[in-house]
């Protein structure tokens, strides 16, 4: 036989639980499985000794692991003798029918490796929610592409439920946890709720000191993807408590929502990330500071920790790194 060819030797070979007997199907396949494995192994090695030590199994082991396959197929592929082994006629055909698809396996599993250690490849699948991506995210994938140019992204902005299974999505920017446990949430930055109204706004009509006092005041609410109205919320007496105002205007985007804002039309409560740049500049005023719900947190949402692809790995690394580095949170009093 020819020198040493590369193979895939898979581990407890001829360890697996022993098929019932009215399942040939099963203990066929076994039978091939074992065979075959055996085969490739003697071939390889050039002897049953080496093969035997190569798989991690006796001798005779490997030699009745070929008998069986050589009764399966009813052929014979190894001439034996006390000094040498070599491949029939029937054997070397069917060595190379086998070989190319353990070569195709070996070459699967190094492509698997490679992905979850090598290089940061492939296509990677991102969504976000829509005022968050828009602003937040979007800008920051220039920098990622640039430094990770094997990577290529399909981000899209929804704000409706994520399937991660059936849309394929790798990593959801979420607004607020989720209530999966099979979804990993890491928390990016908090996600601070703030009322706020322009300078113009407020010299026409003062800004609400009590929630109460919102009923008197023109108020921008938000319809949510579902088609309700998002509530206002609020911690009052250390009571979370949920207000729908009577609203002048309604809007289905956050970001249009801050638009009317800054005009003049109306005061809304907005995340910290929309409107921490225009408090600080006195575009925008922020009331009832007070009454400020709990931290809702700004998520990098993914499936699962265990054998997480290297390109979503440094995805989530890098956003982090830049996200947190962002100035975002309010300075309101």
């Amino acid at each position: 036989m020819n020198g040493k060819q590369h193979m895939l030797v898979p581990t407890g070979l001829t360890r697996s639980p022993p098929a019932s007997s009215d399942d040939s199907l099963a203990s066929s396949f076994a039978t091939s499985y074992a065979g075959v494995i055996s085969f490739l192994a003697v071939v390889s090695e050039g002897s049953f000794a080496k093969a035997a030590s190569r798989l991690g199994i006796g001798r005779s082991a490997v030699s009745r692991n070929v008998q069986k396959l050589e009764a399966q197929i009813d052929a014979r592929l190894l001439l034996r003798t006390t000094r040498s082994t070599a491949l029939t006629r029937e054997g070397e055909l069917f060595y190379q029918n086998c070989n190319p698809a353990v070569e195709r396996i070996v070459q699967a599993l190094a492509d698997m490796r490679e992905l979850r250690q090598g290089p940061p490849r492939g296509q990677l699948r991102v969504c976000s929610t829509t005022g968050f991506g828009r602003r937040i995210v979007a800008p920051l994938l220039s920098g990622f592409c640039t430094a990770y140019p094997d990577i290529a992204l399909d981000f899209m902005l929804k704000d409706d439920p994520v399937e991660f299974t059936t849309e394929r999505i790798d990593v959801a920017f979420r607004d607020g946890k989720l209530d999966d446990s099979q979804v990993v949430a890491k928390q990016l930055i908090p996600m601070q709720m703030i009322v706020c109204g322009s300078p113009e706004y407020a010299r026409a009509h003062g800004l609400p000191r009590f929630v109460e006092d919102l009923e008197m005041h023109r108020c921008i609410n938000l319809r949510l993807a579902s088609g309700r109205i998002a509530g206002w919320e609020f911690k009052v007496g250390g009571v979370s408590r949920r207000v729908v105002p009577k609203a002048v205007h309604v809007l289905n985007d956050a970001d249009l929502m801050l638009q009317a804002v800054l005009a003049g039309h109306g005061i809304a409560q907005l995340a910290a990330y929309q409107v921490s740049e225009l408090l600080r500049a006195k575009r925008l005023y922020a009331c009832l500071a007070q009454y400020a719900p709990d931290d809702r947190g700004h998520y990098a949402c993914y499936l699962s920790r265990k054998h997480l692809p290297s390109r979503i790995r440094v995805f989530i690394d890098y956003m982090t790194e830049q996200i947190r580095a962002l100035d975002l949170q309010s300075c309101c009093p």
